[in-house]
């Protein structure tokens, strides 16, 4: 069976698909295991104040998605005087909320180490979580509502999340080798910065989002962040605020890529379970 088109973005992952997902994620954490970064798992929410301390109703406006506690009262009254069943509930019945629906799993890293004090080797941490995006379309498993984002993050003294990228994008690109697939690597857009400021113009110099790319499709990127949410989070490492990079994935665009590579999703797994 395959997941068919949706323009919801409500995709279906079945059992193949699933096993898949699963295949590729356990290659992402064996190389997690092998570099130092344990797995963690943070809470599906976060609260609006702390995506508001790292900007990001002011980059993201068009991605942000609120989770909030309807009114029973007010959805009483609209339930008894609407046609059944509701298609919309309208601003009207739904209480002002404090928490958000992340678009990234990374946030949660920084807000965790929040006052820390770094070891001189910096930190490494894994997590996944299921994430959201108010895009302006969706097309099957290629673009969601909510997908499945695993990342690994490092925070520490500049060369150790510089050096983070580079051990990361080594290890994509040997794996899409091994696999077969046509990889390219393209500088991205950086969303944490003013980009007419200062910051900006030190993007063009070297690139702080990098896109794996496979037949025009962003299947994953590595992100450095500078010192943005060292600074906001108070992350200290040796006597500065600490830098952070990550290698992130969508994993649901991997079983896309991987089973449109083999034929199906049975051959994808085989063929990741064999270059262990």
């Amino acid at each position: 069976m395959t997941t068919a088109a949706t323009d919801n973005g409500l995709g279906v992952l079945d059992g193949g698909q699933l096993r898949l997902l699963r295949a590729f994620d356990a290659a992402v954490l064996r190389w997690a295991d092998a570099w130092g970064a344990p797995e963690f798992r943070f809470p599906f929410l976060m609260r609006c104040q702390d995506l508001d301390t790292f900007d990001y109703y002011d980059n993201f406006p068009h991605l942000g998605l609120a989770a909030t506690r309807l009114d029973p009262q007010r959805l009483g009254a609209l339930l008894a005087q609407s046609s059944r069943p509701v298609g919309l509930l309208p601003a009207e019945v739904m209480e002002p909320t404090a928490f958000a629906l992340p678009s990234a799993a990374c946030y949660s890293v920084y807000l965790d180490l929040a006052g820390s004090t770094l070891p001189a080797e910096g930190v490494l941490r894994t997590t996944a979580g299921t994430c959201f995006r108010n895009e302006d379309h969706y097309q099957g498993l290629q673009r969601l509502l909510g997908f499945t984002m695993r990342e690994i993050v490092c925070i520490g003294a500049e060369e150790v999340a510089k050096n983070h990228l580079v051990r990361a994008k080594d290890a994509v690109t040997e794996l899409c080798a091994a696999l077969g697939l046509d990889l390219k690597l393209e500088v991205a857009t950086d969303p944490f910065f003013d980009k007419n400021g200062g910051k900006a113009k030190m993007q063009r110099l070297f690139p702080v989002k990098e896109e794996f790319v496979v037949d025009g499709l962003a299947i994953g990127s590595v992100n450095y962040h500078r010192n943005f949410f060292g600074e906001r989070c108070e992350i200290e490492a040796g006597d500065e605020a600490a830098h952070t990079s990550c290698l992130a994935f969508g994993l649901e665009r991997w079983v896309h890529v991987l089973t449109d590579r083999f034929g199906t999703t049975a051959a994808a797994v085989s063929a990741l379970e064999g270059i262990r």
